[in-house]
């Protein structure tokens, strides 16, 4: 026997080269530890085909169509090469012809040439697939772009011309807010256009649109046609639609949805009816449950959601309906049903929640999803055939629509997938050496999910749940019985409303314990800490998310390990680790970093602060007042009703005492003073309007209202007032400006007061020399030169949002304040501004964008 004979077949090699799982011709990956081997094959060729998705999405059909051509040519001559027989040495050769590819791969002069050519042509070959995706996601990216070409609506949209159109309604109509609320409220939704009548002549086509209306569009149900009057306008590159459609006319509509969706819309209709008598949050949390209808969510349970990871339950996710199969599928058997039989219930139940659902992408995409992760954590060989259905998922629907390789939706839909799939059983097997089984599971579940969705998680929303995963383990056990409770009372509302409000009576009870989760969770001081959404922010989170999961198997297989690990959680959970120093002991005025806003805390005692305007969103607020350890409000000044400025109330109501609101007397824009005072009477708190030159003082705080003096008339009910630059608007110019007085320091805050008012302010002679200024409207370039000097600031602050599309603070105004030797600070490059005045000496500290810890 050769030594190259001996070394293969010796006992250490035999098993690498003749074992169950790693022999030439089996093709799989080794087994993972504590697992069973996985085929990994296809991950690579899903991979590439998604990045060439990406980049091929937004560009030109022929681009698409050449990487195609090129890759299949590429794959057709590599395959050639593979599949060309190996030449045979004549005896007259003096020497051995160069071994190539298909010659190692046909070998049959010994076994090393064939183990070497056997690697080598795997190899080869699996170049050979992923060159054969990315061909086929060539000419699907090609075919895409030139559909939403085909047809004159694209060019219309470039010509922003006026149109004519039919359209078919694909989507659930949506209310949406401009940042501000400085334009009334509208709709958006999904549409194909099959019709278009322009320049005189009318095409049919089939092109879909993005839909811009008035609330009058609310009325549309998915699957009606619908007629309408419009302006085209262009979208970017990449995009699933052709071009975006505003229509300030109301609907018409031209018939009814089919038969089959009016039942689904009707079997929607009972649910809702069965939890009708049950408090907001549970008649709003059921539906979005089994169906996905959020369309009764409040806000702030869906803030909530995001910050305790809880958001997939609130949506169509593929957790949907794979409770409903683990439910449907063991009570056929029990009946009897086998085989074939289970399949065609299983493909029923699929069929069906798609249409209760509505069939549209993220649905479809999150039915097989769901399918897939419940392949994964069965026993046998489910888990290796799982991972090569999720790269088929995965190729297959790109193929389908190749713009989803730029939708966030359907990446956190695979990351999930994934790492429930490749890295749940192994954590499963390592947690399930010292705990149960089932718990084993239920956790591995979703901290795997959770991990593996973190970066992107971080690059949407700019923080980090530390909660989601114990968030969602202690809600897991819940949200089956709710799911599966919600269903059962909309099919028993088809036959009878009581029974159904008394199955859905039933299923609110485990759905109070999802919120209650939710809300305890998010109300913690660690739930979610800022991160970076940059570049640099995410392939750090990225690094150290994939050092977890290099390491987190040794420490779950460890209890004692697992104990310090949760302990070390806890303490961030609890006194968060960004915040160590922040707040400062002595701080008396902060402006919260709340995005494109303003939110102002006034510190009046103990636990007991004045707070102006709560910004855009209730979850920063919130979060803001729980820092600084505020559960007291005698006062709340709204300076005026635009949305970055009230649109946060629910957040600083969230756990606190307010014992007043003092408002502007422009209830302008009405839909917001009308939110404003539902909210307020909600929780049985006056609305007080001020009234000029008054004086106020609270605790260790006293002000003096400057503006307003007067009062615009108020527009019409149903319109805005708001001008097309949005600068010079009555409800900027009627916004509350104060001059507060606070431990030795003078305090000026303006709202978004503009020239017009800060002019008229000048004019009364009033006093406005103070040590802080708030700068009117974010900094924006709209500024009296000499109301800037009157005030004689040492510190201005700015309260303005990241990379906002209102370029504030303008350079303009950071020039003017330069210029009159005023130092300078905004939220949107420094974080939560902090004001203290130790020893009569005017200190600033800043939190930084980064979250990692405050600075001076």
């Amino acid at each position: 026997m050769s030594p190259t004979s001996a070394e293969v077949d010796g006992p250490h090699a035999s098993a690498e080269v003749r074992g169950p799982h790693a022999s030439p011709e089996s093709g799989a990956s080794p087994a993972p530890v504590g697992g069973e081997p996985l085929d990994a094959r296809l991950l690579v060729p899903a991979g590439a085909g998604w990045l060439a998705a990406v980049l091929l999405v937004g560009q030109r059909p022929l681009a698409g169509l050449i990487m195609a051509a090129v890759a299949l040519t590429v794959a057709c001559a590599l395959g050639l090469i593979l599949r060309r027989p190996a030449p045979t040495n004549h005896v007259t050769s003096r020497r051995p012809s160069r071994p190539h590819l298909g010659q190692l791969w046909h070998a049959r002069a010994g076994r090393p040439a064939r183990v070497g050519g056997a690697v080598w042509a795997r190899m080869a070959w699996a170049v050979v697939g992923v060159l054969v995706v990315v061909a086929g996601m060539g000419v699907a990216a090609g075919l895409q772009v030139a559909s939403l070409r085909a047809g004159p609506v694209q060019g219309l949209a470039t010509d922003s011309a006026t149109v004519g159109v039919r359209l078919k309604v694909e989507g659930d109509p949506s209310v949406r807010q401009t940042p501000g609320g400085r334009r009334p409220p509208y709709v958006v939704l999904k549409a194909t256009i099959v019709e278009v009548r322009a320049r005189g002549s009318v095409t049919r086509v089939r092109t879909p649109v993005f839909v811009i209306g008035t609330t009058q569009w609310q009325q549309v149900r998915y699957g009606q046609h619908v007629d309408a009057n419009g302006r085209l306008e262009a979208v970017e590159a990449g995009s699933d639609v052709a071009a975006m459609l505003s229509v300030r006319s109301p609907p018409r509509i031209v018939d009814e949805p089919p038969w089959w969706l009016r039942a689904a819309e009707k079997v929607r209709a009972g649910l809702r009816e069965s939890v009708a008598g049950q408090p907001d949050d549970v008649r709003g949390l059921v539906p979005a449950l089994v169906m996905g209808d959020v369309s009764g969510l409040p806000a702030e349970l869906t803030e909530d959601f995001q910050t305790t990871g809880l958001t997939h339950l609130s949506a169509v996710s593929g957790t949907n309906l794979t409770l409903l199969l683990a439910f449907i599928l063991p009570c056929s058997r029990l009946i009897g049903v086998r085989a074939r039989g289970l399949t065609v219930i299983g493909v029923m139940t699929v069929v069906v929640f798609v249409i209760l659902a509505r069939p549209q992408p993220s649905v479809l995409r999150a039915g097989a999803m769901g399918l897939i992760a419940l392949a994964a954590m069965t026993s046998g060989g489910a888990r290796r055939r799982a991972v090569r259905s999720l790269s088929v998922a995965v190729i297959v629907l790109l193929l389908l629509d190749t713009s989803l390789a730029r939708s966030a939706g359907f990446a956190l839909s695979v990351l999930a997938t994934a790492g429930i799939v490749l890295l749940g059983p192994g954590w499963r097997d390592a947690l399930a050496k010292w705990l149960p089984r089932w718990l084993a599971e239920a956790i591995s579940c979703p901290l795997a999910a959770q991990l593996a969705c973190t970066p992107v998680v971080a690059w949407l929303s700019g923080q980090v749940s530390m909660v989601a995963v114990a968030a969602n383990l202690l809600a897991g056990p819940a949200v089956g019985p709710a799911t599966i409770l919600g269903f059962a009372a909309a099919g028993v509302a088809l036959a009878s409303t009581e029974a159904a409000r008394l199955v859905g009576w039933a299923a609110g009870w485990p759905a109070r314990w999802i919120i209650l989760v939710a809300r305890e969770g998010a109300g913690l001081p660690g739930a979610a800490n800022p991160w970076p959404a940059t570049a640099v922010g995410v392939a750090v989170l990225t690094l150290l998310c994939l050092a977890l999961v290099l390491g987190l198997h040794r420490i779950l297989a460890r209890p004692i390990a697992m104990v310090l690990a949760v302990v070390v959680l806890a303490v961030v959970v609890l006194r968060p680790v960004g915040s160590l120093g922040w707040p400062p002991d002595d701080w008396l005025f902060v402006m919260c970093d709340v995005g494109q806003g303003d939110g102002l805390v006034l510190r009046a005692g103990e636990r007991t602060a004045v707070v102006v305007d709560t910004g855009p969103d209730p979850a920063a607020m919130d979060r803001c007042l729980r820092d600084l350890g505020v559960e007291h409000i005698p006062v709340l000044v709204l300076s005026h009703f635009h949305a970055d400025h009230v649109g946060g109330l629910a957040g600083v109501l969230k756990d606190r005492r307010i014992d007043e609101i003092e408002v502007t007397p422009y209830f302008s824009p009405r839909a917001e003073y009308d939110r404003v005072a539902d909210l307020a009477s909600h929780h049985g708190i006056s609305l007080r309007t001020v009234t000029y030159h008054e004086k106020r003082v609270v605790g260790q705080i006293s002000w003096t209202t400057l503006w307003p003096a007067r009062v615009p008339a108020l527009p019409p009910p149903g319109t805005s007032s708001a001008t097309s630059t949005d600068e010079g608007s009555p409800e900027n110019n009627a916004s509350i400006a104060m001059m507060v007085e606070l431990s030795g320091l003078r305090i000026l805050l303006t709202g978004d007061l503009e020239p017009e008012s800060q002019r008229a302010i000048l004019a009364t002679g009033d006093d406005l020399r103070a040590d802080v200024l708030k700068v009117p409207h974010h900094g924006s370039a709209q500024q009296d030169p000499t109301f800037i000097a009157a005030t004689n600031a040492r510190l201005a602050l700015i309260s303005a949002g990241r990379n906002n599309d209102y370029g504030h603070p303008a350079p303009r105004t950071l020039t003017l304040l330069s210029h009159q030797s005023t130092r300078t600070a905004t939220t949107n490059t420094t974080g939560t501004l902090t004001v203290t005045n130790p020893d009569n000496h005017l200190a600033l500290t800043t939190t930084g964008n980064d979250g990692f810890g405050p600075r001076r």
